[in-house]
């Protein structure tokens, strides 16, 4: 199973890395319906945090971002959402060995974005820094450069005034 097919599944809502049913469906290679009859019939596995139902507002915004191609897609149901601990447990309810393999595969998905996350907020501080020490600098050498300007531009008016006060014919 391809890294990059998996990653590119993941999205978040309600500040969540999540999964939808019907994406997990696909890869488990089982209709979306058996996947929540599985889900349904384990409910007591499933907590809050493992899984959620998304509400209109968020299917709306999914269908509008091209997540989701149309809510007719959804056959009027509304998609289950799992985290990363929500697919963890569905290896515990689909006991085949496509669903353990598609679930390492997963967990390693979700372990890699999450490092990418990470590092993405280290390098994010260090632009950040070295962007406060340039604006430091250049704004020293925009200093520098207005008083160079206004220097020699001062220097050139005195050149060209009239000079007054007492002149030496000889």
């Amino acid at each position: 199973m391809e890294l990059q097919v998996i990653q590119n599944r993941i999205h978040e809502i309600r500040g969540h890395k999540v999964m939808l049913d019907f994406d997990l469906a696909e890869l488990y290679q089982v209709e979306t319906r058996t996947l929540k009859q599985a889900v349904k019939r384990n409910a007591d596995r499933f907590p809050k945090d493992f899984m959620f139902i998304l509400s209109n507002d968020e299917i709306e915004k999914m269908v509008s971002q091209s997540v989701i191609p149309s809510k007719s897609k959804l056959g009027g149901a509304k998609p289950f959402v799992f985290t990363e601990q929500g697919v963890s447990m569905l290896s515990s309810v689909l006991k085949s060995k496509k669903a353990i393999q598609v679930n390492i595969a997963i967990i390693r998905a979700f372990v890699t974005f999450r490092q990418y996350l990470s590092d993405y907020k280290e390098l994010k501080e260090e632009v950040a820094k070295i962007e406060v020490k340039m604006n430091t600098q250049f704004k020293n050498i925009n200093q520098a450069l207005n008083y160079l300007l206004k220097k020699d531009s001062k220097e050139q008016e005195q050149k060209e005034r009239k000079q007054i006060g007492y002149k030496n014919n000889n």
